[in-house]
Parts: C-alpha cells; sequence; structure tokens
C-alpha cells in the first residue's frame, strides 16, 4: 500500500509537469504564427493613387468598313489593390465588370493579350516568377454578344515551412 501512496503523487506530477510543458510550446507556437509574415499580407489593401489610364489594353479595329468601330478591352485601376475595372467594348456593344487578380505578395501586374480567335483576348498577371498566367477570356460569340469567362482559378496558400520562417 505504500508504494501505492507514494507512486500516485509522482504521477500527478509527472502529468502536471507534461501539461505545463504542452501549454508552454502550444502558447510559443501560436505567437509565433501571430506574428509571422506571410507573402499576401506584404502588399496594402488599399491603393494611395489611382492612375486614370488604363493599365492594361487590347485593341483591334472591326471589319465594319462604315463605322470607325473597334473590339477593346481596358483594364483600370480601383481604390482596391487587387481588383481592377474592365471596359470591354465590341462595335456598339458595350460591358463593365470587376475584376480581383491574386494577391502573391507582390504588385500586382495585369496584363491583355491577343486570344486565339480574331475578336479575343486573354486577361491575365505576371506571376513572382515573371511568367505570364491566363486569368480570363473575353471573346464575340455569333458577332453580336461579348463574353467574358474564367479560364483558370487562383489561390494563395502558405505552407507550414512559410509559416515558420
Amino acid at each position: 500500500m505504500k508504494k501505492t501512496s507514494v507512486l500516485i503523487p509522482v504521477i500527478l506530477i509527472l502529468i502536471g509537469f507534461q501539461r505545463c510543458h504542452n501549454n508552454h510550446n502550444a502558447s510559443s507556437t501560436k505567437n509565433s504564427a501571430d506574428s509571422a509574415i506571410y507573402p499576401s499580407d506584404t502588399i496594402p489593401v488599399f491603393r494611395k493613387q489611382i492612375k486614370k489610364d488604363p493599365v492594361a489594353e487590347y485593341r483591334i479595329r472591326t471589319d465594319n468598313p462604315l463605322n470607325d468601330w473597334y473590339f477593346s478591352v481596358r483594364m483600370f485601376e480601383t481604390p482596391k489593390t487587387f481588383y481592377y475595372l474592365l471596359k470591354m467594348e465590341f462595335e456598339e456593344i458595350r460591358g463593365e465588370d470587376t475584376i480581383k487578380l491574386p494577391n502573391f505578395g507582390i504588385e500586382p501586374k495585369p496584363v491583355i493579350r491577343k486570344g486565339k480567335d480574331k475578336y479575343s483576348c486573354i486577361i491575365g498577371f505576371i506571376d513572382r516568377n515573371n511568367q505570364f498566367r491566363e486569368y480570363k477570356m473575353v471573346y464575340v460569340n455569333d458577332g453580336m454578344h461579348l463574353k467574358l469567362v474564367a479560364l483558370n482559378h487562383y489561390s494563395v496558400v502558405v505552407s507550414e515551412d512559410e509559416k515558420e520562417k
């Protein structure tokens, strides 16, 4: 009986020590995670200055011989850093939309390139590795409908290795 009575307090002390040690590790991990700087947090949410001119543009004259008409797509900055106003036009058809580029921890670099069809273009951006990433496509359907479709979806994920840095 004496062995049991001595053994129980020792076990309780060891359990208490282990819990205390785990709580200390959990709080230090939490604090380092809370103070970590993620690449997507390095760019301000709002722009200090908004450019009036388009930051990206694609424009081609249509085949209409009587009018000075164009297929054009222009991107304009908005107050929010990763949001852009998209103005589209085909002859007398006009449309607008807002596009959000992903936040990779660098200033966004929107780009508009020629598409595979005559009246189409690819909206994208330059990534961290200086590569063009296709994002959306604007095109004319049936010669009378202006369409905007998503080509790819992007998201930013921070790995456990990135969190520990």
